[in-house]
């Protein structure tokens, strides 16, 4: 089944305890962020970010306990994009309560290699999000088996990565 509008916002809206997600590519191609990536590449000011439904469903859910996390998977040098996602999302979602983490495999052998990106609520259902090899997003697609691998995936991604925080400050394992 593909996920799209309401349905897809009801998923992060009614999670129990957790909403996970395992990223992995080096730059995601989103209409609605073209204007302030082109305007990141070019040097040029960005408007600060602001609150979004995001950041206020995220800092919601933090205060009644419930977690929202991430890891990226990421090689050096950063792309753009990243960078800008570093700067103009990352930090703002972090402050709000996300638990972002660095998986950077620059020097080593990446632990997840062919593991496509997922989004996992509840550990118990797996949303997978497809993606063309430019980062242009295709579809979201509802897993329909065991959600077991992708519980250890996650283990794997939370264990062989460092926070986001640390990460940016220097601490990069590599």
């Amino acid at each position: 089944m593909l996920l799209d509008g309401d349905e897809w916002r009801r998923r992060f809206a009614e999670i129990k305890w957790e909403a996970w997600r395992l990223e992995t590519l080096p730059q995601y191609l989103m209409p609605h962020e073209a204007e302030q990536f082109a305007a990141f590449r070019d040097g040029r000011p960005l408007s600060p970010p602001g609150a979004s439904a995001y950041t206020e469903r995220v800092s919601r859910q933090h205060a009644d306990g419930k977690h929202n996390g991430r890891v990226h998977v990421v090689t050096r040098p950063l792309s753009d994009y990243l960078r800008f996602e570093f700067s103009r999302y990352y930090e703002p979602h972090a402050r709000a309560g996300d638990e972002i983490r660095i998986l950077d495999v620059t020097n080593r052998p990446n632990p997840l290699a062919g593991v496509q990106d997922f989004w996992m609520f509840d550990r118990a259902e797996v949303v997978l999000m497809n993606y063309e090899a430019d980062g242009r997003q295709i579809n979201r697609e509802v897993f329909e088996g065991d959600a077991a691998p992708f519980i250890e995936y996650q283990r794997i991604a939370v264990t062989e990565s460092v926070p986001f925080e640390e990460y940016v400050n220097g601490g990069h394992r590599a």
